[in-house]
């Protein structure tokens, strides 16, 4: 977090990006160190999610990321001080029928200009704003956009969203309207040019330690925030040509010790990974063996003679990271942080010596 304000411009604001339960981190504890590291606002994806956050004790804006479908949805954005994205004009006619002539209910228009996911069409945005505009229960508290391609190399499609997004505000500008607060980085984005920072900036994968692409490293000093450890249940030794696991995708080639150790693909250890992947054991790096099972793995202890049942085996850290899995498996970090699963305690660093615990991040 303080890296990424120390990279902001002056009179930036920073949204820490919290949805999918802080990219598997643990939304409310994220939050709160979020926030009083300086983050001015946060952003969810759904509506449950900012309750579970208000219902926390949070009070900092909230912004919601997602869209909404329901009159029930709009009620509970009152409710609950929530700030919804709007994206279509049934979402505007849907608010004022539901609230009242003295509601107030700020709401944040998203313009797509190159997404193509949520918003409004940056051709139609200008109208759009100057039709909202007609309806009081609504305020918009931002104009902002999200970016297609700002952790590719190549800026054309990047700078071509920013003319776009120009164009709508310089529109707005030239007939009259006073501008709320403009938003358009995300963390790739942040990086890329100072001067697109505008009022605020929505870092998510960042504030996690992790870089969006790997040409961004020289520019902030960041590290993953974030462990899997799980214990040993079991340890045996077994002879040469010994199959292990299902599918007997391993085979030994020698005698070896093999540690049973208490986490599966139901927590987000992808079977994918099976056979190719290290973890750390007392400082020493050990091998993951045989396929990966449900709720269990097999781990190559030989190197360790001193392990024991309980002792506690890195499986994600500083040492293997998110990264790592990744171009195993082909995907991006994201995929990976938000496959933790919930029955993984998340545990701060003062939480960790939890005996009874066989996993957890």
């Amino acid at each position: 977090m303080r890296q990424i304000l120390s990279n902001l411009s002056a009179n930036c604001q920073l949204l820490a990006v919290v949805k999918a339960d802080a990219y598997g981190h643990g939304s409310i504890t994220v939050s709160r160190v979020a926030v009083s590291a300086g983050a001015s606002w946060l952003g969810v994806a759904t509506i449950p999610e900012g309750i579970e956050l208000r219902r926390a004790g949070i009070t900092v804006p909230i912004l919601v990321l997602g869209a909404f479908t329901s009159p029930d949805e709009v009620r509970s954005l009152v409710e609950y001080h929530l700030q919804p994205t709007l994206t279509s004009a049934q979402q505007v006619l849907m608010c004022s029928s539901v609230l009242s002539d003295q509601d107030r209910l700020t709401v944040h228009l998203k313009v797509d200009t190159g997404m193509g996911r949520l918003g409004v069409n940056y051709q139609q945005a200008v109208q759009f704003y100057e039709w909202l505009s007609g309806f009081p229960q609504l305020v918009v508290g931002s104009i902002y956009s999200h970016f297609a391609t700002a952790d590719d190399p190549d800026t054309t499609i990047l700078y071509q969203q920013v003319d776009r997004f120009q164009q709508v505000l310089g529109s707005l500008s030239h007939r009259g309207y006073t501008l709320p607060p403009v938003h358009l980085c995300n963390t790739a984005g942040m990086l890329v040019d100072r001067r697109l920072h505008y009022h605020l900036v929505r870092v998510g994968l960042g504030i996690y330690g992790y870089y969006p692409a790997p040409h961004f490293q020289c520019q902030i000093a960041l590290r993953p925030a974030l462990a899997v450890k799980a214990r040993i249940t079991h340890i045996k030794t077994i002879p040469p040509h010994t199959g292990l696991s299902y599918g007997h995708s391993f085979v030994s080639d020698r005698s070896m010790r093999v540690a049973t150790v208490a986490i599966g693909y139901a927590d987000g250890l992808s079977r994918g990974l099976s056979n190719k992947i290290f973890m750390e054991l007392h400082g020493h790096q050990v091998c993951q063996v045989g396929n990966i099972t449900m709720d269990q793995c097999l781990v190559d202890v030989s190197v360790v003679p001193q392990a024991l049942v309980g002792d506690v085996v890195t499986v994600l850290g500083q040492r293997y990271s998110a990264q790592t899995w990744a171009d195993h498996l082909d995907t991006i970090v994201w995929e990976i942080l938000c496959g933790f699963k919930h029955r993984l305690p998340r545990l701060t660093t003062n939480q960790l010596a939890q005996p009874a615990l066989n996993s957890f991040a």
